[in-house]
């Protein structure tokens, strides 16, 4: 087996990627690595707070490692901090970092043309699979899931705290990906076969903030989201 960094979202589609690792026995993972908001302390877009991400890790079985990132920072930003985790853990022996994306093709260019340079190699269980295989395959896994993040422009409140099970999936919107693979809503995985025991969590009172994104073509559109006030 190779020694691999399992870089963890908390949802549903990573939970989903470290079964199939895991499964493989073709890596030995020493880590989940997370990026994490170095004032509000809580994972990017998920919004997962330290806490619950450190429960996940303990229920999992793995230390987590956190990357903190300057809050509104770019990718100069995000760039040099995950420069400093691959060469934490290219002195470990670390030769892949697994990721659980489905077909951002763009994603995936840019973790193979920033890893390789170091010797990474970047491993994929889910890549190429379409998001309606991806959710079959999920709905299979006893893998359990609650909402915690939706694009308020795409996902109402009432979207918050919804299990990912069929009947959730039959009543997504038109358009909408089943997966969220364009970031339609994000997830909190609490259960199932990657877990050694559940991972006890609390859902707040649904809440609204918007983020101001500026684009490479210099324009500039305001994002809004709603969050499940998650928590410990």
């Amino acid at each position: 087996m190779v020694k691999a960094v399992f870089n963890w979202s908390g949802g549903k589609d990573s939970a989903l990627a470290l079964w199939r690792a895991q499964c493989s026995g073709d890596y030995d993972i020493v880590a989940l690595l997370t990026t994490v908001n170095r004032d509000t302390r809580r994972s990017t877009m998920h919004s997962i707070p330290m806490p619950l991400l450190e429960r996940q890790a303990m229920c999992i079985g793995l230390p987590l490692y956190a990357v903190d990132l300057t809050p509104k920072g770019g990718m100069s930003d995000y760039g040099q901090a995950m420069e400093d985790a691959v060469a934490h853990f290219k002195s470990l022996g670390v030769t892949h970092f697994i990721f659980g994306d489905i077909f951002l093709h763009d994603v995936r260019s840019y973790r193979i043309s920033h890893l390789a340079p170091y010797g990474i190699s970047v491993v994929e269980p889910l890549w190429d699979m379409s998001s309606s295989q991806v959710m079959d395959e999920f709905l299979g896994s006893a893998l359990e899931t609650v909402v915690v993040t939706t694009n308020a422009d795409v996902l109402g409140s009432e979207w918050i705290g919804r299990h990912i099970d069929r009947a959730f999936v039959d009543s997504l919107p038109h358009g909408v990906d089943p997966c969220g693979e364009n970031g339609e809503y994000h997830t909190f995985c609490y259960d199932g076969p990657i877990f050694r025991t559940p991972v006890s969590f609390t859902l707040g009172v649904p809440f609204i903030e918007s983020f101001p994104v500026r684009h490479d073509d210099g324009t500039e559109h305001r994002y809004s989201y709603w969050f499940a006030g998650l928590d410990a």
